[in-house]
């Protein structure tokens, strides 16, 4: 186990790996009970980050990896949380060595990352970037947009995963007038199915089915390039792909070639396989693809209720009170 057993003053020391705009520190400080310190990093070099997280009694991370070393360095580390649900990026297997928790924030983001999922549809469908750099340099494109653009009634869009993020995508999708089918290990009960009016089907079927499949997985070995080529020949012709998951779930060569060649009408991507992305990305020349940088869930007022949650959980470990297994990835010590 890494945190002491001695006794200790009823302070705690938070090390916040990722960078945020002054802002979103200071909420997250508020949120922060008393006696948590939260000190946030300033940059992303992994010896800063090294640094920060030696001393902690907590770590909250977001894009920036907890690995085995940083781990095995904090003597007394108590949990591990990430802001947010996934963590690919904690290395699990040194936290259960060293006795560290791991715990996530499940569905606190949810609304967000489904509204943006939204937002990316609709910006597909309607060329929206592609017409407002063209409006805003004096060209009228309004008898071209007709031809391409299209709207969402009427389409059916395709969950691939029915976790926290995809039923409340169901749910804000409700006015839209669309029919939605997912795919997933587990079937949903049926009043959570008759409440968002949506169907369980097998891959292939939601593949065939699709005018847009929304892509709402974790990213493990079984689920890295499931979104390959072979997926992409299985799907119709013109359909889009929404990606808020992660990256490497979808093959990102195989997207390129689909929408270059035309069998795909476009895609929405907020996760890439390669973060920061870079500026050399071939899927940055399409026109018909919508790209944010990897900010779904980031939005200023649901910060509180992201560090509350997270919060909320470290306070229940010192208390020795459970966790919601829903949050829960790596127990603590018996």
């Amino acid at each position: 186990m890494n945190h002491d057993t001695g006794q200790r003053a009823e302070r705690y020391i938070v090390a916040f790996l990722d960078v945020m705009a002054p802002p979103v520190r200071a909420a997250v400080a508020a949120a922060a009970p008393t006696g948590f310190e939260v000190r946030f990093a300033d940059s992303g070099e992994a010896e800063a980050q090294a640094a920060l997280a030696r001393e902690a009694d907590f770590i909250i991370a977001g894009w920036q990896p907890v690995t085995a070393a940083m781990i095995a360095a904090a003597r007394g580390l108590r949990m591990v949380h990430k802001w947010g649900i996934g963590y690919d990026k904690i290395d699990l297997e040194a936290a259960r060595r060293h006795g560290v928790a791991v715990a996530i924030t499940s569905g606190a983001n949810a609304g967000p990352v489904a509204e943006h999922a939204i937002a990316l549809m609709l910006a597909v469908y309607r060329r929206l970037p592609y017409v407002d750099r063209s409006t805003r340099a004096g060209i009228w494109l309004k008898s071209e947009m007709r031809s391409v653009c299209y709207q969402l009634a009427g389409k059916t869009i395709g969950l691939l995963g029915f976790g926290n993020i995809a039923r409340m995508l169901a749910h804000r999708l409700r006015g839209f007038d669309v029919d939605i089918r997912y795919s997933s290990r587990r079937r949903a009960d049926a009043d959570t199915e008759r409440r968002l009016n949506v169907r369980q089907v097998d891959m292939d079927e939601l593949l065939a089915c699709s005018d847009i499949l929304s892509v709402h997985l974790p990213l493990t070995d079984q689920t890295r390039g499931i979104i390959g080529a072979e997926a992409i020949r299985r799907m119709k012709d013109g359909a889009v792909i929404v990606n808020t998951a992660r990256g490497g779930i979808v093959d990102e060569a195989a997207l390129y070639r689909a929408l270059a060649d035309g069998k795909l009408g476009g895609a929405g991507l907020d996760v890439f396989d390669h973060e920061p992305a870079r500026a050399d990305n071939p899927l940055f020349t399409l026109d018909n693809v919508v790209v944010t940088p990897h900010s779904a869930g980031a939005v200023m007022d649901n910060v509180g209720h992201v560090a509350s949650r997270a919060f909320g959980n470290m306070q229940r470990l010192l208390q020795g009170q459970p966790i919601d297994p829903a949050d829960l990835v790596v127990a603590p010590p018996g």
